[in-house]
């Protein structure tokens, strides 16, 4: 087994004991197994403001036996006010590969404040790796077990069904709408205003079919651009080419968007700029109100500008 050695290349003054160092599992159980990720540091109490602390580098002294995955990361536990001091705490992670007794490598930290600079030594722990050990003689291989299906309450059920009578009765509603208030364009033909336009796009993306990882982005981009559309058509606003601060910072103040409405809706533009840009993962509750609110903000808005103008004329 090869131990891990640690090179200090800077000329250290007489070390001062300061405690023993922490050794902490990652993946906490009764014994440390090989490739388990442990923390290795230490803590340090009533550390002075302006006090530099240098660590040593274990990267060259990484190996493929015992494997530095993350370098020093110092933490502040605790802050004193009064005295100006702090408690830190620092480690690395490392990783075993290889059973058997390691000798970790000694932690030496300089401590600077002003010309004063101190070495602290740190005990080293113990560190025994071991396997999972099988009984070839009496091991017996069982098949792979199904997964284990619980019955479906009512509580569960209750919020989807009432997002579908939800859905429905706004696509009814949507469908009402078109009906009554399509038109026909200068040469006669029939021509869709945007609220309809707007709406017949939405539709396409019923159901749960687009809310697989895989398909997020296309429904959360198809959702927002058919929303961009219908705002460059019904308020004028050259949303297909703003990004979603711009956009909202044009609508921030429309008497036809209610505050509610508005934040619903930034939070819907939010939520896929992450799933497009990020590669975020947006849980089934989350897409279920995504089209709802989509067609609620359509179906108000034309609403809203159809009393206003209506308004003047009773």
């Amino acid at each position: 087994m090869k131990a891990l050695i640690l090179i200090i290349l800077a000329a250290l003054a007489e070390p001062v004991p300061s405690g023993k160092a922490f050794l902490k599992q990652l993946q906490p159980r009764d014994s440390i197994l090989i490739a388990d990720q442990l923390e290795y540091g230490f803590t340090l109490e009533g550390v002075e403001d302006g006090t530099s602390i240098a660590l040593p580098d274990y990267g060259e002294a990484s190996n493929d036996t015992l494997t530095l995955v993350r370098g020093w990361q110092v933490d502040t536990l605790k802050y004193n006010k009064k005295a100006r001091t702090r408690d830190i705490r620092a480690a690395v992670v490392l990783a075993p590969f290889e059973e058997g007794q390691y000798i970790l490598p000694p932690i030496y930290a300089l401590r600077i404040k002003g010309e004063k600079t101190d070495t602290l030594m740190f005990e080293v722990p113990e560190l025994k790796v071991t396997s999972i050990q099988i009984d070839t003689a009496s091991f017996t291989p069982h098949d792979i077990k199904g997964q284990i299906r619980y019955p479906v309450t009512f509580a569960e059920v209750l919020p989807w069904g009432l997002g579908a009578l939800g859905l429905a009765a706004l696509i009814l509603l949507a469908v009402y709408l078109i009906r009554r208030y399509s038109g026909k364009d200068e040469a006669g033909r029939p021509k869709d205003p945007p609220y309809v336009v707007a709406l017949r796009s939405l539709d396409r993306y019923r159901g749960d079919r687009f809310w697989a990882p895989d398909k997020q982005k296309a429904f959360y981009s198809g959702v927002t651009d058919t929303l961009k559309e219908y705002m460059d058509a019904e308020f004028g606003v050259d949303a297909p080419e703003m990004t979603t601060a711009e956009l909202f910072e044009a609508l921030k103040g429309r008497e036809d968007i209610t505050p509610e409405m508005f934040g619903r809706l930034k939070g819907l533009f939010e939520t896929a700029d992450f799933v497009k840009f990020a590669k975020m993962t947006v849980p089934p509750e989350d897409n279920a109100g995504v089209l709802p609110t989509a067609v609620k903000f359509v179906t108000d808005t034309y609403q809203r500008q159809l009393e206003g103008e209506e308004a003047p004329q009773k």
